[in-house]
């Protein structure tokens, strides 16, 4: 009998982080294993480091039971992590925008009120889980729309794929379409009891979604700070400061507040667990305020390129101690593959001046994003315990690729041109649990 039969042994070229790198990129921050190993029992992370050295250290009777996988010549990274994304505008992704005001009326939701027919939201959900892992990404913060039956799509189609997900009801009760709209009992109400059937279950949480301050009246904002305090663990996702017509409309919506992050504050709605999108327009003050209260930042390069909304100050931001993940934002976003996504914000970052290192976007990819959702003691790296969610990418699947890795002097480089001119092309494999969902062969 297999005294192991859930052991698994992973053979390629790995890397991961243990911290952010920093500006100064501290080499410290990770680790990389040309020849790596990745040993895997029930879907844990147990060992990770250089081939030989993990395989002489481990008992006989484990070499010779666990199941070889041999990525040689390829790299292993954590899984990537998206950290705002709406699934139920997957089908609007491309759509000819203006501007995000515009975006929302003329898009967004009508595209949410199609979600409507459960079976919509049931058949979208599983695309968008499935075209997610074919592009690497093994954990996201996803909006549902306000259908209460959106959330259970969502979450039965990322339960039967055993993934560590976030997704919540959106809350909105007012200046949307009518039928969009909830009250702030119905939020109550139909958030209630959405996480007393997801929460926890499996590798699922659930986030409280208010769509943004002017979609919910202060009735409503003050439902969603009860919930997001209702469980010691519960997550929030939210907008902040996408776009200037959108700050004006808030500060005329809540004229006691001092600022967009202030109306935000005083309904409960900060803390670790809560992330808010964009995050373009804020001042030093909101930044400091916001790294007090441990919420986050997803930055959503492509997005906020796309709809004009401004140029998101990673650099400052991050020296702010503000946590900062990456994010497509489908679909303003214009792609659900996180190489895209980092080629986006160095574009983003190298147009103020402060270009972003390889070292520092593959980190807000992986560990960073684990981080700024509050998920790092679950994913984000290998370190003994992780759950082992990783993607197997291989950068010569892509012949402009292939022929400029064949001249990089160095691993910096070589992550360099992988992330400017890489895509979901280059992702040979995705496991999850250690288990192999997606093969691209």
């Amino acid at each position: 009998m297999n005294p192991l039969p859930t052991a698994m042994l992973v053979r390629g070229s790995i890397l991961h982080f243990l911290a952010d790198p920093g500006e100064a990129c501290n080499t410290a921050a990770w680790e990389y294993f040309a020849d790596g190993a990745l040993l895997i029992e029930d879907g844990l992370v147990r060992r990770c480091g250089p081939w030989a050295e993990v395989l002489e250290n481990l008992p006989e009777v484990i070499r010779d039971a666990a199941r070889y996988r041999d990525y040689t010549g390829k790299l292993i990274v954590p899984g990537f992590v998206d950290t705002h994304t709406h699934y139920a505008q997957m089908k609007v992704m491309g759509s000819f925008g203006r501007e995000l005001l515009d975006w929302l009326e003329n898009y967004t939701y009508p595209a949410e009120i199609a979600f409507e027919d459960e079976t919509l939201a049931s058949s979208t959900a599983s695309f968008f889980l499935d075209r997610l892992l074919a592009h690497g990404t093994t954990t996201a913060s996803v909006f549902a729309t306000v259908h209460a039956h959106s959330v259970d799509a969502f979450f039965f189609e990322a339960e039967r794929r055993k993934l560590r997900m976030l997704c919540g009801k959106v809350l909105m009760d007012r200046h949307c379409p009518q039928a969009l709209r909830d009250s702030p009992e119905s939020a109550w109400r139909e958030s209630s009891a959405l996480i007393n059937r997801w929460h926890g279950k499996g590798r699922l949480a659930y986030s409280v979604s208010p769509r943004f301050a002017p979609t919910s009246s202060p009735e409503q904002l003050a439902v969603a700070g009860d919930l997001f305090r209702s469980r010691p663990d519960m997550h929030l996702q939210s907008h902040l400061s996408e776009n200037w017509r959108e700050l004006e409309w808030v500060g005329e919506l809540f004229p006691g507040r001092r600022d967009y992050l202030d109306v935000y504050e005083h309904y409960g709605l900060l803390g670790r667990g809560a992330i808010y999108g964009h995050g373009i327009h804020l001042s030093p003050d909101e930044k400091q305020r916001l790294a007090q209260s441990a919420a986050a930042i997803a930055f959503c390069p492509s997005s906020n390129l796309f709809l004009g909304s401004g140029f998101f100050h990673y650099a400052a931001t991050a020296e702010a101690s503000v946590q900062v993940g990456l994010a497509s934002d489908v679909g303003a976003g214009t792609s659900l593959s996180m190489l895209r996504t980092m080629a986006a914000a160095h574009t983003v970052s190298q147009a103020q001046h402060q270009p972003l290192s390889p070292w520092r976007a593959w980190y807000l990819a992986t560990l960073g994003g684990a981080q700024a959702l509050a998920l790092d003691q679950f994913v984000g790296n290998f370190t003994a315990g992780k759950e082992a969610d990783f993607v197997v990418l291989d950068g010569r699947r892509i012949p402009e690729l292939r022929f400029r890795l064949d001249c990089a002097e160095s691993l910096a480089e070589e992550l360099f041109a992988l992330m400017l001119l890489g895509d979901e092309r280059c992702v040979a494999a995705t496991h999850i649990l250690g288990e192999r969902v997606f093969c691209a062969e």
